[in-house]
């Protein structure tokens, strides 16, 4: 890589570190084997039909689920939701990403019981750039939890929300 386009990849990390994100949690099932994986990269696309992207790593071990199609679930994490966010962004691996939290099941779907939202998705087309793919979810439904206090991801820190009306 060139010395211009070194300083390019640190000014853009740098950029996006000014970047607050809520935190999610995005689950599956794939062949029997239940995933998570920590994630700020999760937007809405569209309302015709309700649709969101999610984007994941290609070295993630979710991401050959993702390319699979699997449905998939994302959990939208709450200002308490630190511990799991952690747990699932790379402290441990596998099945021990759920050994703590409220993780329900619902199609085959894992999916966390106090999160401040679930969406829950059809994969529904995917592309891919650089290290990445971007995958789009057909909401097919949709459950809320509690008020708006989410988790947000800025600067390599969390920090939690509370939105008062």
């Amino acid at each position: 890589m060139s010395v211009e386009i070194n300083e390019l990849v640190t000014d853009t990390r740098a950029a996006m570190r000014r970047l607050a994100k809520s935190v999610v949690i995005l689950t599956t099932n794939y062949h029997g084997q239940r995933l998570a994986m920590a994630a700020t990269a999760v937007d809405s696309l569209s309302m015709e039909p309700p649709s969101l992207l999610a984007c994941v790593n290609r070295s993630a071990s979710i991401f050959a689920a993702f390319q699979a199609k699997s449905p998939f679930c994302v959990n939208i994490l709450a200002r308490n939701h630190e511990a799991l966010a952690q747990r699932c962004g790379g402290q441990v691996k596998g099945e021990a990403r759920f050994a703590e939290g409220d993780w329900r099941e619902r199609d085959g779907i894992p999916y966390l019981g106090d999160a401040q939202a679930n969406i829950f998705c059809a994969n529904d087309g995917e592309f891919y750039y650089g290290t990445h793919g971007v995958f789009v979810g057909r909401v097919t439904d949709v459950a809320l939890f509690g008020s708006i206090e989410p988790l947000i991801y800025a600067d390599s820190r969390y920090v939690g929300a509370h939105l008062s009306m």
